[in-house]
């Protein structure tokens, strides 16, 4: 199996290549340093949530586009082999566990994260609805002005395409996070 790292590094290149732009085009629409997208595209750094998210924007794709395995066989993953994008502004992580294929539009996400500064989010795409189902834990998810908290076995839906918060108040807090563009 291909690791993170790799998929990274040939997808970010493929979608940027595509695009049309150079390195420096992309980083300048980014946000990051041109240094960032070259060691990006060389295999080597360890990218946050906030850059993935950054550079998808910046190239138009989805943030699932740069992480997702694209495999056509049945995809396992074990807990134990979870590997997730950590966030440089909170204790919390995103694992892709299935990307949306051609035609259809929805991302699943294995949310962990633990008590300390919250997840914020900026908006994202135009029509992206998020649904949340905690797992463990607690948390306060939702729009930035109003969080809801949420328990185990609990569920919330929310427009993404606004400011939206993710903090965990437990430790060990974990949630399944569905991305949905309408």
């Amino acid at each position: 199996m291909e690791d993170l790292r790799t998929r990274i590094s040939r997808t970010l290149r493929r979608e940027r290549e595509a695009a049309g732009i150079s390195v420096s085009e992309l980083a300048r629409r980014a946000g990051v340093s041109k240094a960032t997208v070259s060691q990006l595209e060389g295999g080597a750094g360890n990218p946050s949530v906030e850059t993935l998210w950054a550079l998808g924007v910046a190239l138009g794709v989805p943030f699932a586009v740069l992480v997702d395995q694209q495999a056509n066989a049945p995809t396992l993953i074990r807990a134990d082999d979870l590997a997730g994008v950590p966030s440089s502004a909170a204790a919390y992580s995103a694992t892709l566990l299935s990307a949306s294929p051609p035609g259809a539009r929805r991302d699943v996400y294995l949310i962990q994260a633990e008590p300390g500064d919250p997840r914020m989010s900026d908006p994202h795409h135009p029509g992206t609805i998020e649904h949340v189902v905690l797992i463990a834990g607690r948390a306060r998810i939702g729009p930035v002005a109003e969080p809801i908290t949420l328990n185990p076995g609990d569920y919330l839906t929310y427009a993404g395409d606004a400011p939206h918060i993710f903090e965990a108040t437990a430790p060990g807090t974990s949630a399944v996070l569905i991305s949905e563009l309408r």
